[in-house]
């Protein structure tokens, strides 16, 4: 069994039982949303899949290598009033 990593600063995410918060937010989704339906064992098992390839995923990419992948797909809109097209390849006056 491998060690659990207990946060040492102020800025590490939560965590609960064995999961942080990022991590838990898949199960406990799935386990809502199969209530709601009437599988709660199968979305729960589900959402523990999700996570558990959200976690593969985390440990071999640098961090915030995900919210860079939604910022590009467009997920997260930019702060910005408006944002130059990068493809462009001159601007005219």
């Amino acid at each position: 069994m491998q060690p659990i990593k207990i946060p040492g600063r102020v800025d590490d995410p939560p965590h609960m039982l064995l999961w942080s918060a990022d991590e838990l937010a898949p199960m406990l989704l799935g386990l809502t949303f199969g209530i709601f339906i009437g599988q709660a064992l199968i979305c729960t098992i589900a959402g523990f899949l999700v996570t558990s390839a959200y976690r593969k995923f985390r440990d071999n990419s640098p961090d915030g290598y995900f919210l860079h992948m939604l910022y590009a797909a467009g997920f997260i809109p930019p702060k910005g009033r408006s944002m130059i097209n990068p493809f462009i390849k001159r601007l005219f006056p």
